[in-house]
């Protein structure tokens, strides 16, 4: 339920406003907490992902459409009373969007941010970027890492690049920066890349995710056969790099399923958003490039922030409809039922 209290919708006055906003709480009607905000700084990306993006022309958004970093972090001022303290920057491609960790620099000014992830394909990632980001008060970061092929690379990516991915996890690595590899399996393409993905990861004591391929690809080319399913992953990793034991979940919210090694050679995790959804501990909320808010990657409602601030409206204002777009969220995605549509937008569109 909505968490100001009724006196602010019954004509209180300034005051008593202000003291209800600053204890309202992004709590849903199921009663799960928001702490999470995933930002999306812009559409654009220097690769054309087949589970994210279109292979011909893409119009993506002006640059003057684009939030400043000033009014995001504005918003994230706004939030963080109500209780977000996980930031995730997304795009798109984050990194192509110039001058990054002055954006981490302003969001660590806000207080109660905690923690400060970004997700990027490592293409544009060098170690002078990277130690810039760390400087900044970057967290951890994510790289996704589909394949060791290059070839296999230009297929799926419709680009090529790989090597430049690769020394962008150097990068990472040699800047002493959490990194997690983030891989999306098409059945079509790279099964074969499962096993050595995971002896890459576990030769460089890397975390690694394996993603399910989710319905939110620009060109609706999804299908249940050509998603391969986390367990069958799973299953084929156990047979031949040794058994893996589940390791309980640090905080109840983050997506993944994580195991380790038995024989303590790595840890491995699975997000498994379409056959084991998690939408029951889902704590996020996202903010798209131009400053629309969802309460869910594959919802159809979007709340307009970018007016507000372009307005001129306070943080009250802002985390009121903050709070309208949590009243507003559903139980779970719904991708097992029947009357399932995908979102109108793509995962590039909307933020990864």
């Amino acid at each position: 339920m909505r968490q100001l209290s009724a006196l602010s919708h019954c004509g209180a006055g300034a005051s008593e406003r202000q003291e209800s906003d600053s204890n309202a709480k992004l709590v849903d009607r199921f009663g799960r907490i928001h702490r999470s905000l995933r930002i999306s700084l812009t559409d654009r990306c220097n690769i054309r992902c087949q589970y994210c993006m279109p292979a011909g022309r893409v119009d993506f958004l002006p640059t003057s459409d684009l939030l400043t970093f000033e009014q995001i972090q504005r918003v994230v001022a706004a939030l963080a009373p109500a209780g977000i303290e996980k930031i995730r920057l997304t795009g798109g491609e984050p990194l192509v969007r110039p001058e990054v960790e002055r954006l981490i620099a302003l969001l660590r000014e806000v207080e109660g941010i905690e923690r400060i992830a970004l997700t990027t394909n490592g293409m544009l990632l060098t170690t002078e970027l990277a130690m810039k980001l760390k400087r900044a008060g970057l967290s951890r970061i994510n790289i996704s890492l589909d394949t060791l092929r290059e070839e296999v690379f230009q297929v799926l990516t419709r680009r090529t690049g790989l090597q430049r991915a690769l020394a962008g996890i150097d990068a990472a690595i040699a800047c002493d920066i959490p990194l997690r590899l983030n891989a999306v399996i098409l059945r079509s393409l790279n099964v074969d890349d499962i096993l050595p993905l995971a002896r890459f990861a576990q030769d460089r004591r890397l975390e690694l995710r394996f993603i399910e391929f989710m319905p939110l690809d620009a060109e609706r080319h999804w299908n249940q056969g050509n998603m391969v399913s986390g367990a069958e992953i799973r299953t084929m990793i156990e047979a031949e790099l040794g058994a893996l034991e589940s390791v309980a979940r640090s905080d109840p919210s983050q997506p993944a399923q994580d195991y380790r090694y038995v024989d303590h050679s790595g840890t491995i995790g699975f997000i498994d958003s379409v056959t084991q959804p998690f939408c029951g501990s889902c704590d996020r909320l996202r903010l798209t490039a131009e400053g629309k808010l969802r309460n869910c990657l594959f919802g159809h409602e979007e709340w307009d922030v970018k007016k507000l601030l372009e307005q001129g409206r306070g943080a009250s204002e802002i985390l009121e409809l903050a709070l309208d777009c949590v009243a507003n969220k559903h139980a779970s995605h719904g991708i097992e039922q029947s009357e399932f549509r995908p979102p109108e937008r793509a995962m590039y569109q909307i933020g990864g």
